[in-house]
């Protein structure tokens, strides 16, 4: 697969289900799930955009600037979220703090410290006036 410009042609090429192979593992599959769909705000005033191939579970398009691409998600064994399309050498990685888009063909970070609206959430300090889940100060409620 090629990258195409952001034509509308070429999107809609990418989202139909009989461009591409949808045979994933299950591993890729509860990968997929884990994926941040929508527009994340990276560095240099840049922006990254996912979004879910519909009928085409596990599959993605990403369009940066000029490039639109389809991403397949990854097994790993580190926990965070890969996609990739290998031909292309284009792979987003999306960890809990930030997510990259990335050259593998050419070694390099096309775009990084992107950060989607679940990232930016998740990185907020908790709130002192919620009780945490693991509230050490309370006695336990079990009497012996």
């Amino acid at each position: 697969m090629a990258a195409f410009t952001g034509s509308v042609s070429a999107l809609t090429l990418l989202c139909n289900p009989a461009f591409g192979d949808d045979r994933l593992t299950p591993g890729q599959r509860e990968a997929a799930a884990r994926v941040f769909v929508g527009t994340a705000s990276c560095d240099g005033n840049q922006q990254v955009t996912v979004a879910a191939v519909p009928g085409m579970p596990g599959h993605f398009v990403l369009t940066h600037q000029k490039t639109v691409a389809r991403l397949v998600a990854q097994e790993t064994t580190s926990g965070a979220v890969r996609l990739e399309d290998a031909k292309l050498g284009l792979l987003w990685i999306q960890i809990p703090a930030k997510s990259m888009l990335m050259n593998s063909k050419l070694g390099r970070r096309v775009v990084d410290s992107c950060i989607t609206p679940e990232q930016a959430l998740a990185s907020l300090p908790p709130d002192p006036a919620q009780p945490s889940v693991l509230d050490w100060g309370q006695p336990d409620p079990i009497d012996y």
